[in-house]
Parts: structure tokens; C-alpha cells; sequence
């Protein structure tokens, strides 16, 4: 078994070997979102080059931090933690500061590696791997998945973390699993299949207004024509998910790669034999759960009941 970073694996094709990394709990709180301070160094270098090219320009400009702060949409506090390498700014938000700034595109040529900079090196492969897939299939047992969460019911789960997230820290992984959201716009639409536990649904994390607009949203997004949301039902007989949450995604040159994490240890697997495996079952465990129809009918009698 070879032990590479995420970003190293995909490069050389995933071919063979695993990814495991010690984690922060990317996904299984669930879900994925990201990370106030990056954990490489590679990262925090990325961050820190970034961050005093952004404070040159500023001052360059004349501007304050206050002044521009308000121009881009953010506190002055804020600014000074895009500055200082403390917080990731958006995507969106380096493409404002480079308008802003009149910097000519001199900031919107980081945005690839700071976008990447904001996640754990385990799961940079498989954020890169979320961005290029056709089809991603995913099993998940104690929460909804972090790309079907809302930002109350991500917020209501990063609460829960103990240790406590400090507030930076809570704020940026909103932001970095939102943005991963970004898959069900994407065209071509990739297939998405979802198959979560019943109980799922019953759990009121932070409370029951959060729970029923987390309802809201699966059946929203379960009417996509790309997306299924299957239930297994608590009183299924047999569940070939035993084994617990993961998740599988094809990429455009057809090759699988299996994502599981659990207490904070990420494994990111590219052994193609284990990746036809892990497809298949989830296949089988797909005919085990209600159809997509009962399900969407099961989340609305819990909606209706709240």
C-alpha cells in the first residue's frame, strides 16, 4: 500500500494504492466542508503569498481596510483574516477583490490553489475528484450528506464538533461545503445517487425549524432530474451498508475511486478492483432501499409531522 497525498494520487492517473490521511472530521460531521487554516504547509504557504499580494494591492489603492472591506461585501475584521492567511476568501470573492483592486487578473490566477488550499490534504483529491465526476454515489448513515445540507443544518452540525470549532473555523467550512454545491449546476449534469439511513430524517440537529428546511431542501433536491434520494428504512431485514458511510465517483475517462472516513481518518481509495466493488454494492444496497418516490413520500410525511 503507498501513501500519497490526495492531490499526488489523482495526478498520477489513481491507478493503485490508497490515500489515508488523519482528518478533522471532513465528512463525517458529515459532511464535507473545509478548513479555516489550511493544514500543509504547502497550503499555509499558498494562503500566506496570497494574502500579502491582496494586502499590496489594497494599499496600493489607498483603500483601508474598512473602505475596502465594504466594497467586496466583508467586515474590516474579515479583510485583515484574508490578509494575515486566517480565512480562505471564495472563488467570487477573489474575482470582486481583483476588480475592485483594478489588479488585471493578478489575483484571479491564485484561485485554483487557493480554493484548493482550503481543504485538508486528505480530502483535496477527492474535492478535485468531485469537480471532474460524471457520477458520484453516496451512503451515508448518521447525517445528510454535505452537498444535500443546508447552511443551518451545516452550522447545527459543526456545533455539535468537541472540541468546540472556534467561530473562524466554523465559518470557513461553511463556505468551502457550500461551494462544493456547486455540482448540481454544473453542465453536463452529473448523476447523483443518494441513499441515506431513515433515521437520518428524525434527527432534530438543531431543532425542528433547522430539520424541517433541511426536508425542504432533499425534496427539492430530489425532483433534479440527475438526482435520486433513497431511504433504507430502519426496519429493513438486510443492508449490504453495514459496513458503514462511503462514497463513490466516476470520473469522465471512467475510473472509480471510493471516499470513506470515520473519527477523522479519511481513506480515499484508488485500487480499481476495490473501487468495482464498492460500486457494486452500493448498487445492492440501492435495491434494498425504497424507490426514490416512496422515499420523497416518506421525507414529506416527516415534514408534515414536525
Amino acid at each position: 500500500m503507498t501513501r500519497r497525498t490526495g492531490a499526488d494520487t489523482l495526478a498520477g492517473g489513481g491507478d493503485g494504492g490508497t490515500v489515508v490521511s488523519v482528518g478533522d472530521g471532513w465528512e463525517s460531521d458529515d459532511g464535507g466542508g473545509g478548513v479555516c487554516r489550511p493544514e500543509d504547509g504547502g497550503g499555509k504557504g499558498v494562503i500566506a503569498a496570497f494574502g500579502q499580494t491582496l494586502k499590496t494591492l489594497r494599499l496600493r489603492e489607498g483603500l483601508d481596510r474598512a473602505e475596502f472591506g465594504s466594497r467586496i461585501g466583508y467586515s474590516a475584521a474579515t479583510v485583515a483574516s484574508f490578509e494575515q492567511g486566517r480565512r480562505i476568501p471564495s472563488p467570487p470573492t477573489i474575482e470582486r477583490a481583483d476588480e475592485v483592486l483594478g489588479a488585471g487578473g493578478l489575483l484571479c490566477v491564485w484561485k485554483e490553489e487557493v480554493e484548493r488550499a482550503q481543504y485538508p490534504v486528505f480530502f483535496q483529491g477527492m474535492a478535485t475528484l468531485e469537480k471532474e465526476a460524471i457520477e458520484l454515489l453516496a451512503y451515508d448513515t448518521l447525517v445528510v450528506k454535505g452537498l444535500l445540507q443546508t447552511e443551518n443544518y451545516m452550522r447545527a452540525v459543526l456545533a455539535m464538533r468537541r472540541p468546540p470549532l472556534d467561530q473562524e473555523t466554523t465559518e470557513q467550512r461553511v463556505a468551502a461545503r457550500l461551494a462544493r454545491q456547486d455540482i448540481f449546476d454544473r453542465t453536463p449534469s452529473p448523476l447523483l445517487s443518494f441513499v441515506m439511513d431513515e433515521s437520518v430524517l428524525r434527527r432534530p440537529y438543531g431543532g425542528a425549524d433547522v430539520l424541517r428546511g433541511q426536508l425542504e431542501h432533499l425534496l427539492l433536491a430530489g425532483q433534479m432530474r440527475n438526482v435520486e434520494i433513497q431511504l433504507m428504512p430502519v426496519g429493513a431485514e438486510d443492508n449490504a451498508g453495514v459496513n458503514g458511510p462511503f462514497t463513490v465517483v466516476t470520473r469522465k475517462d471512467g475510473k472509480r475511486f471510493v471516499y470513506a472516513e470515520a473519527q477523522g481518518i479519511g481513506s480515499l481509495q484508488t485500487d480499481p478492483e476495490q473501487a468495482t466493488l464498492a460500486h457494486a454494492r452500493y448498487g445492492i444496497i440501492r435495491s434494498q432501499a425504497l424507490s426514490p418516490r416512496e422515499s420523497l413520500e416518506i421525507i414529506e410525511g416527516v415534514l408534515g409531522s414536525l
